[in-house]
């Protein structure tokens, strides 16, 4: 049986559906089991609990060989920020794990460092250092953002106006990677015990968000330009909404991160390595993702 913890998110949803496929038993460790239910339907196994209630739990590790963390507090308000849920949150499902005896896969960040000026990937980082420490077998995944999320961005803020944001000047090169070739990867880290103690980077081909809004828009049918949030406009709404709203004061200081810095990309092929199709093309992805 393999766990996931953050099932019903965009990463958690495609993996469990690509284990299942594989003959996979999977069991989501979810707070709202209505939720989970609706967004996996059938052949998944409910247990509720939360990582930041360390007694929720035990329950849900029964018969438990591998548990997935794909949990993150980038978008949860106070109490369910990255301390919360990335750092303190996997520090309990690990020990969780330990004491079942199951191995554990986490999803960290492409570019996950102490020092990094992005909160999340800091806590990422920390989370890491912590599953390294505890003795139990580990694999860490560190994947590049998701196509998927940034195009649906776009098409939610182009909905009335028929003009995607772009937060920032756009022209940051970022290693977009599908959240599908990400699933591939962690369920082959999930079910290959021969990649403990290891650490896979996924990203795929470079394009900055301004390139990325124009294929968004003509995969729609649309030739308008993209709107652009300034910069100087990210670090006022980053600093005025943090006491008041730290979840959006993280959104905005991320943007301008991912709109000023160079976070990276995969230092090897993973998918060659692991025998998986290569990184599947934005406008595959599109299709996918298509209105």
């Amino acid at each position: 049986m393999i766990l996931i913890a953050g099932g019903t998110g965009v990463l958690g949803r495609e993996l469990a559906a690509q284990l299942l496929a594989a003959g996979e038993g999977v069991r989501v460790l979810t707070r709202d089991p209505a939720k989970a239910e609706r967004l996996l339907g059938g052949g998944v196994d409910i247990a509720v609990g939360d990582v930041r209630q360390p007694a929720t739990l035990a329950q849900a590790m029964r018969g438990v060989a591998v548990v997935v963390s794909a949990v993150h507090g980038f978008l949860g308000g106070r109490g369910a920020g990255p301390q919360d849920i990335d750092v303190r949150g996997n520090a309990h499902l690990v020990d969780a794990a330990k004491t079942a005896g199951a191995d554990v896969v986490l999803l960290s960040v492409l570019g996950a460092s102490a020092t990094s000026p992005i909160g999340l990937f800091r806590a990422k980082y920390a989370a890491e250092e912590q599953l390294r420490a505890s003795g139990v077998a580990w694999t860490i995944v560190r994947p590049a953002a998701y196509l998927e999320t940034w195009i649906d961005i776009m098409r939610q803020t182009a909905k009335k106006s028929g003009r995607p944001m772009v937060f920032g000047a756009g022209k940051q090169p970022i290693a977009f990677i599908s959240a599908m070739d990400v699933a591939a990867v962690v369920a082959r880290a999930a079910t290959d015990a021969g990649l403990r103690g290891d650490v896979l980077e996924v990203s795929g081909p470079r394009l900055t968000m301004s390139e990325l809004a124009e294929q968004v828009q003509r995969a729609d049918g649309r030739t308008t330009a993209a709107r652009h949030v300034p910069r100087p406009m990210l670090r006022l709404t980053a600093a005025l909404a943090r006491p008041v709203a730290p979840a959006f004061a993280r959104q905005n200081k991320a943007a301008l991160v991912m709109d000023t810095t160079d976070l990276g990309e995969a230092a090897g092929d993973a998918f060659a390595r692991l025998s998986l199709p290569s990184a599947r093309t934005l406008p595959a992805v599109l299709t996918d993702c298509r209105v």
